[in-house]
């Protein structure tokens, strides 16, 4: 998965007037505004289309897979798109990258009719749900903090509108690349009929999902769905996986890659826990740490709540899924610690997870800020 740099340096070439024995000035070199504008999208569409399908990998669909896809009898018509969840505050949202045109087709009238989105996604700013904005306390016209394990992108939120079904955020395709979404993993289809499905899954063996474009219900369970984490080395290092969901809102991966990936192991302060492979390293590096510094009792073994724990924020598959999901967080101190808060874990602790590559969900913008939580955002040697 590519990962762009999304920050242009300008070369600055000094001269030198001879030599006065003086150290030369260093001059920073001014930075460069990114551009991430596209052409506008035009009118809206004299034919709308009904988004009845998504088919969905883990990385971008071969050519020969997506023309099989697109050769199915009752298939009206597709758009490629990038799709990833990226992690935004306590939790994950679903974010997918299109060329606006040809989206525009599969919008609610509402939306396809709306200038003011199309502006702003055209302007390189995200649109996201009325639902998302609510959840994460967003305003319009500020910034929504999308994490990527390894830095922060902060998008203008510059509409709420509604997107496609179990898509929670739009941006145009040059913000999905700064993302380093994988170009094309997801093809949005317009079908005859609902039995076009069977088809089409066929067509998409194990290599992708292929989800109906239904919101789903609370309490509800759901189908073979595609999990993949966007940006950065811890999220190629945890891998994607397919998974279920039940009506309690929990979340079943695929047992390929849970048996690849998670692991139950002991570690200081803590005992026995379970978590994704690559992080056991880091977060026993961590802990032993604070133990040799005699930091030992603020880490509190009775109140851990956990690493491994796949499910939906809320336990509601209306939201997105937890990192724990990925089990790549730890909740620690959790009575002392409550979401909306400052916290009550001491700050040495966390600066020890930091240096032994962690994030704090203390860090994160109110009221969103989550105190017991760290979570794996980057690799450490260990």
């Amino acid at each position: 998965m590519r990962q762009l740099v999304a920050l242009v340096l300008c070369a600055l070439v000094t001269g030198c007037g001879g030599y006065s024995g003086e150290p030369a000035a260093a001059v920073e070199p001014p930075r460069i505004p990114v551009d991430w504008s596209v052409e506008d999208p035009g009118p809206p569409p004299a034919e709308p289309l009904r988004p009845d399908l998504l088919v969905l990998g883990t990385d971008t669909l071969p050519e020969p897979l997506v023309d099989e896809v697109l050769a199915v009898r009752g298939v009206r018509g597709s758009l490629r798109l990038s799709v990833a969840s990226v992690a935004v505050a306590h939790q994950t949202i679903t974010v997918a990258g299109a060329d606006l045109a040809p989206y525009r087709r599969f919008a609610a009238k509402v939306t396809a009719e709306s200038e003011p989105v199309w502006r702003s996604l055209a302007a390189g700013e995200a649109v996201i749900t009325h639902e998302i904005g609510r959840d994460l306390s967003q305003d319009l016209g500020g910034e929504l903090a999308l994490r990527d394990q390894s830095q922060d992108f902060r998008l203008r939120i510059g509409a709420y509108a509604s997107t496609v079904p179990t898509i929670d955020a739009l941006v145009n395709v040059r913000r999905a690349e700064q993302l380093g979404m994988a170009p094309g993993n997801a093809i949005l289809l317009s079908v005859d009929s609902m039995d076009v499905r069977k088809a089409v899954e066929r067509v998409a063996g194990d290599t992708a999902s292929v989800q109906p474009l239904v919101e789903p219900a609370r309490g509800g369970g759901g189908e073979r769905q595609a999990a993949y984490l966007t940006g950065g080395s811890v999220a190629k290092a945890v891998g994607s996986f397919s998974y279920r969901y039940f009506p309690d809102g929990s979340v079943q991966p695929d047992a390929r890659w849970v048996s690849a990936n998670i692991r139950t192991e002991t570690v200081p302060l803590l005992g026995r826990v379970t978590c994704h492979r690559r992080m056991l390293s880091q977060l026993r590096g961590a802990l032993t740490e604070i133990e040799r510094a005699g930091l030992g009792a603020l880490v509190h073994p009775g109140e851990y709540g956990g690493c491994y724990v796949p499910r939906f924020i809320g336990r509601d598959p209306r939201r997105g899924l937890s990192l724990h999901t990925w089990g790549i967080a730890v909740d620690l101190n959790v009575p002392g610690n409550m979401p909306g808060t400052a916290g009550e874990i001491d700050r040495r602790v966390v600066a020890v997870f930091k240096k032994w590559g962690f994030s704090w969900g203390g860090d994160w913008r109110q009221p969103s800020t989550d105190p017991m939580h760290l979570e794996l955002s980057a690799l450490v040697e260990t």
